[in-house]
């Protein structure tokens, strides 16, 4: 471990980083910039973000020699969330003395020693940050040092929520409380609490004897306003009791109840779409079968037959992810048990469509060790991400399945030459019934609950799945699970 950071990199690379935001970038690519900026400049062999929520947290960002914990969940009551979330800000910690079970993960990947410090907004926990190191001696007051001020960057860019945090009802819609303003009857401002302030972006120095920066509703009326910027504020007013007229404004931001409302009411208009798709072309062919039977050739008998079949095929499997997506379908109460995952792959895509098979290069080590989890699963494991890679790339693009062990974990890869997905989506994806923006969604159909119930199979069998951008395009699904 070096005696001293290397300042003049990390200057370099945090301008680099600045130049990005002001360029327009946020969110995960400026996140996982800054810690790519970060891990050489501290001497870590490797870096992670996880950002926490009322229920828990999640690894959203890493490098290096942690890269492989991307996406991993974080228990609210593991022991050391516990401890991380109730003890000192900035501390650094032996990775044997920790007690849950992802340090011996770290542990098996040669990783001895970390530096952390929590990223807070007026006391409220949205993330830590983590520089890991494959040394025994303690991180330096030196480095801790810039552990704690690389976290406090990034708690300023959850205050400016441009694109973080990745899952929208995260720690800062609960760090945030109502904004609340008074206004004269002029309509300019006299109070400005700073709730109000982080609400809208504006300081009480901005925002005092100048008209509000939304529409005032009447008195005892709640309005719903979007501000430019796309963010939503439901706004509520009254008058106070008093000789003077003045009135009490508040509001809060509802951009995540806006979203929450419109992805309903997209997904009653997609599956209305995806049902009825199969339906008819099925009607259509039946009635074809019914009505002109005799005049039809065999030939025209047996396609008929085939396209029914296929369609059959299609509704089966949509009403299939209804209905799993409605009982929080997994492996439920059956216990974890070592599988071959190598051969459980192998038989899950004879179960594929065959449209899907001939797309298909499967690179599986042939000593690849058994996996601890639900064996049957799997198949709607496989189905899922490969009909995923399908759907966004070229009709007769391959598709790559490979398999690999990293340290206490067993790994398998879906990747494709697709379109690729948005660095800021690769989360987003996996919440029910998001599909991405508007034009994808277009090009792109389907009902939104594939990775959903990807994600609750595997972390319910004890692993975790990510989504990534791939080198020169395309998407990479990797869903990790514990050795046998």
């Amino acid at each position: 471990m070096p005696e001293r950071i290397d300042f003049p990199a990390l200057i370099a690379g945090h301008t680099v980083v600045i130049e990005m935001i002001n360029s327009g970038d946020a969110g995960l690519p400026v996140l996982t910039q800054l810690l790519r900026v970060a891990q050489p400049a501290l001497g870590a062999a490797g870096m992670a973000f996880a950002e926490f929520g009322p229920t828990g947290g999640r690894v959203i960002a890493a490098t290096g020699a942690a890269e492989w914990i991307l996406g991993r969940p974080l228990a609210a009551d593991d022991p050391d969330t516990v401890c991380l979330l109730s003890g000192p800000r900035v501390r650094q910690a032996r990775v044997a003395d920790l007690s849950g079970k992802l340090a011996d993960e770290l542990a098996g990947c040669g990783l001895r020693r970390m530096a952390v410090s929590r990223a807070e907004i007026g006391g409220h926990t949205v993330g830590s940050l983590h520089a890991l190191y494959q040394v025994d001696e303690e991180p330096s007051a030196e480095q801790q040092g810039v552990v704690a001020y690389l976290a406090s960057c990034i708690a300023h860019m959850y205050g400016d929520q441009t694109g973080l945090p990745v899952h929208g009802d995260g720690p800062v819609v609960a760090a945030l409380a109502d904004g609340l303003a008074v206004v004269d009857r002029d309509g300019h401002v006299r109070l400005w609490n700073p709730a109000a302030a982080q609400v809208t972006g504006r300081t009480a120095e901005q925002a005092l004897s100048q008209p509000l920066p939304f529409p005032l509703p009447p008195s005892g009326q709640v309005r719903d306003h979007r501000l430019p910027d796309g963010r939503w504020l439901r706004i509520t007013s009254g008058e106070l009791p008093g000789p003077g007229t003045l009135r009490v404004v508040t509001f809060r931001d509802i951009t995540d109840q806006q979203r929450r409302d419109h992805d309903r009411e997209l997904f009653v208009a997609v599956t209305s779409h995806e049902l009825r798709t199969p339906v008819t072309v099925i009607k259509g062919y039946a009635d074809t079968l019914t009505d002109h039977w005799d005049s039809l050739v065999e030939s025209d008998r047996r396609q008929a037959a085939r396209v029914i079949g296929q369609r059959a095929n299609e509704l089966a499997r949509l009403v299939d992810r209804l209905l799993s997506s409605t009982a929080e379908a997994g492996p439920g109460d059956d216990p974890p048990t070592p599988f071959d995952l190598g051969e459980a792959l192998r038989s899950a895509v004879v179960d594929l469509p065959a449209e899907l098979r001939r797309r298909l290069v499967l690179r599986l080590p042939a000593d690849l060790p058994k996996a601890l989890g639900h064996r049957p699963s799997l198949v709607t494991v496989l189905t899922e991400l490969t009909t995923n890679a399908g759907k966004y790339s070229a009709p007769h693009a391959p598709i790559e399945i490979t398999a690999a062990v990293d340290g206490q974990l067993v790994a398998f890869r879906v990747s494709d030459r697709g379109i690729g997905i948005r660095p800021e989506h690769v989360e987003r994806a996996f919440d029910r019934f998001w599909q991405g923006e508007s034009g994808d969604r277009r090009g792109y159909p389907g009902a939104g609950l594939g990775l959903y119930l990807v994600r609750r199979i595997v972390e319910q069998q004890n692993g975790w799945v990510s989504l990534r951008p791939r080198a020169g395009g395309g998407t990479v699904a990797e869903v990790r699970l514990p050795r046998g």
